[in-house]
């Protein structure tokens, strides 16, 4: 199977139908060994809050774009193309996955249409993500609508102008298997006034409608305490309040459910050292649970969660600035991003729904020739969880679960409710194009260190019982480090 994966895009572009007259592929590649000798997974944190720079796995991305009907430059001619894109987290020999394709996705797949009906305006009808931008060294897109929905935009382009309206589904994106349907539409907004400066708005609305009947349609269990619901003890909370009446468990009362996202944005650049800012902004009211399974007394029984889900919100504001310190020879990344998540109906647990954080990142990278360059980079990350202890700062930590004292029936987790991450790393980097902290292809040699107040800060298997007959010992461990050989690619 693996040997065919290459014969993808020749077979592809030679079933073209033959009016046809264009056709290319491109995509995206991230490959790494960093061997790990402090029994970690090779990544030297746990996400890119400290930056995408040796916090992200393998990568793979191929885009592929078939024009059925070419655009011809100033006319009003139709044209019409095909988009595909197939991506995955996983290559052989890189990570666990070692390749297989059942780490891949058709993540995208639209077909777009010009100049029908309505000038200067492209149809496109499939995936609709749209996004205005992104930010690079936390590899995000704050500003994104869309990402969850099949359906149906329309987009107007000038020169000073682009507006998108769309709708659809989003259903099988929010749902998966439990499928419902989630309509949804919204659009979004760009202006670009003058030259080096861009503004941009946006939002989409959800709703998923009362089916009564429907086993995937949102419904709510009456009664139901947020305690007993994240314990697993409704069930058995009811059978000690209603002894013997377990066959008139509380069947599920339909409803329906709602969410939303607004996006904002703001782009300037191209005077002075300044090469561009990008500002992002956004806060969406997500998307409520469908249900819950419980096991008691041999049975097990379904716990509709709506209401004790639908209270949960998140902000998110990234920045990131490009700077030419010396022009050809010192450049300077500065990037930071907030996170503000929140849940109404949760107020004793630590969740990630639950949580505030915010983190800064600098990357300066040095010019020896057009190709070889060197870079470092400096991160600091502070989160901090709203509902109690979260994270254990020392190995024997692990039985510390309210305020720093052992309670067996604690809710909360370890004994300390605020993680503090710092990341610094440095190295070579040979660039075949040329200078530029994004340009691509680059291959890389770096060196990672990391110091966190948590424990073992990064991904790994140790164990964490202090059973005194537990054949592995607990490990102390605050800082980590990794060395890395690794390329990244557009094509």
């Amino acid at each position: 199977m693996r040997r065919r994966l290459p014969l993808l895009l020749p077979l592809l572009l030679a079933s073209a139908p033959a009016f046809a007259v264009g056709a290319d592929a491109g995509g995206y590649l991230r490959v790494m060994t960093r061997p790990d000798f402090q029994g970690g997974d090779g990544r030297l944190g746990y996400w890119n809050l400290y930056g995408r720079l040796l916090n992200e796995g393998p990568y793979a991305t191929l885009d592929l774009r078939l024009d059925l009907l070419e655009q011809q430059p100033g006319t009003r001619e139709p044209w019409t193309s095909v988009h595909m894109r197939l991506e995955g987290g996983s290559i052989g020999n890189a990570d666990s996955g070692n390749g297989t394709l059942d780490h891949f996705r058709l993540s995208q797949a639209y077909v777009q249409a010009g100049d029908v009906l309505l000038r200067n305006v492209t149809w496109q009808v499939g995936t609709l993500d749209y996004y205005f931008g992104d930010l690079g060294l936390y590899d995000t897109r704050p500003a994104e609508i869309f990402y969850d929905t099949v359906g149906a935009s329309a987009r107007y382009d000038s020169r000073h102008l682009e507006l998108l309206l769309g709708a659809g589904d989003a259903g099988y994106q929010i749902k998966g298997s439990m499928y419902d349907a989630v309509l949804t539409a919204g659009g979004a907004l760009r202006l670009r006034p003058v030259k080096g400066l861009e503004l941009g708005v946006g939002g989409q609305a959800r709703y998923e409608p009362e089916v009564p009947g429907n086993v995937y349609a949102p419904y709510d269990t009456p009664d139901v305490s947020y305690e007993d619901w994240l314990r697993g003890e409704v069930v058995l909370h009811y059978d000690q309040t209603h002894p013997t009446q377990l066959l008139d468990f509380p069947g599920p009362v339909p409803t329906h459910a709602a969410s939303g996202k607004a996006v904002a944005y703001l782009g300037l650049g191209g005077f002075g050292p300044v090469v561009w800012n990008n500002l992002f902004a956004s806060y969406e009211h997500l998307h409520p649970q469908g249900s819950t399974t419980e096991s008691y007394g041999g049975q097990d029984y379904t716990i509709y969660v709506k209401s004790l889900t639908d209270q949960r919100s998140a902000l998110l504001a990234g920045d990131e600035l490009q700077l030419k310190l010396v022009p050809g020879r010192l450049d300077l990344v500065l990037g930071g991003l907030y996170g503000d998540q929140r849940d109404g109906d949760n107020h004793i647990a630590p969740t990630d729904y639950a949580r505030r954080y915010w983190s800064v990142v600098g990357r300066v990278q040095a010019y020896a020739t057009d190709t070889v360059h060197f870079l470092a980079e400096s991160s600091y990350a502070n989160e901090h969880s709203r509902n109690g202890n979260a994270w254990r700062e020392h190995a024997d930590s692990v039985f510390a679960t309210s305020d720093g004292v052992p309670d067996t029936r604690g809710l909360q987790y370890g004994d300390t409710d605020t993680r503090r991450t710092w990341q610094g790393k440095a190295g070579v980097v040979l660039s075949p194009l040329g200078r530029g902290v994004y340009t691509r292809p680059s291959l890389r040699l770096l060196y990672g260190l990391q110091y966190s107040n948590q424990n073992n800060a990064f991904g790994n298997s140790f164990v964490q019982t202090l059973d005194q007959y537990a054949a592995f010992d607990t490990v102390e461990q605050h800082w980590h480090h990794v060395v890395a050989l690794e390329t990244e690619a557009w094509f």
